[in-house]
């Protein structure tokens, strides 16, 4: 069975994800930073952390760790809806809470409910050790987290679905050391993108070199590089593989040309019609070297 690390303890929304995969065995960290170095160092082999929620977007210590402190490669996606629940002891009222904890973006999720209850808010590493905080105090605290994590620590909900916006789910990512996932039609790769010189027009030429080849670019992100103030790199997401023709001589036009780049993965697509699309895509790719194939059968030699 393949190891695989997870943001925990038991309960976490990382829990109830790395739950979805088969014969692997899930290993719980304090936090994403040791996680991402447990990955690195070969404690486990791979890692599942969140990379970006539908409200809040990317989860800065995954994209930092990601970008700045290790050298892993992105093999999967997994996309779950988040639905928050405010967590007590039993016997505890709504009116006796006066103080909510939980992981920074869960709190983030639900900001507008807290805030019109009026109740002051306290970080922890994850939905689940907000959870079992709950559960070992005597003070009349809750807990933003999950009904797993409710279930778990024999916690009652208090309020359920409590983010401030529907539709809201988180995406999660497996990294791994070394293997990149092999194409399956309908894939997105990920990568940043470092300015060598901060000069007029420096993003305009890199954007152009995606729109000559055509190829679709889905999330673009500037992070601080942490070298000094207004440096600047960018995260770049976009449909395609490192193996298509297409990809391979982008990101050799951008390396040799433009900004060097790291690569932080070509992994399939999820989602409701990701098997469909990939279905589409193979067989428009394979008409089209029919017609290519052809094409050459009727040049003359």
């Amino acid at each position: 069975m393949v190891r695989v690390g997870y943001l925990g303890p038991e309960g976490s929304f990382s829990h109830e994800a790395v739950s979805t995969l088969d014969d692997v065995q899930a290993i719980a960290y304090d936090s994403i930073g040791d996680l991402l170095s447990a990955v690195s160092d070969g404690n486990v082999e791979k890692g599942l952390v969140p990379l970006e929620n539908a409200i809040e977007g990317t989860v800065s210590a995954t994209i930092d760790g990601l970008v700045f402190d290790h050298e892993l490669i992105i093999e999967h996606e997994i996309v779950i809806p988040i639905q928050l629940h405010l967590l007590a002891r039993p016997g505890t009222k709504l009116g006796d809470v006066k103080k909510v904890i939980s992981y920074v973006h869960a709190l983030a999720q639900c900001r507008g409910y807290l805030n019109k209850l009026g109740m002051s808010t306290g970080q922890t590493m994850s939905t689940s050790q907000a959870a079992s905080e709950v559960a070992a105090s005597s003070e009349p605290i809750a807990a933003v987290g999950s009904a797993m994590a409710g279930k778990l620590f024999g916690l009652t909900s208090l309020a359920t679905n409590i983010e401030d916006h529907p539709g809201n789910a988180t995406r999660f990512v497996l990294v791994g050391r070394d293997a990149i996932t092999s194409p399956t039609g309908h894939d997105r790769t990920s990568i940043v993108c470092f300015q060598d010189a901060d000069r007029p027009g420096s993003l305009y030429a890199i954007l152009g070199r995606f729109a000559a080849r055509d190829i679709n670019l889905t999330k673009l992100e500037s992070r601080p590089t942490k070298r000094a103030l207004g440096d600047y790199c960018f995260v770049m997401e976009f449909e395609g593989h490192v193996s298509d023709d297409a990809v391979s001589d982008l990101l050799t036009d951008l390396q040799a040309h433009l900004a060097p780049v790291k690569f932080l993965g070509s992994y399939p697509v999820t989602g409701d019609d990701a098997q469909s699309r990939r279905e589409e895509v193979g067989e428009a790719r394979k008409s089209a070297s029919d017609w290519i194939s052809s094409l050459k059968a009727r040049v003359r030699h």
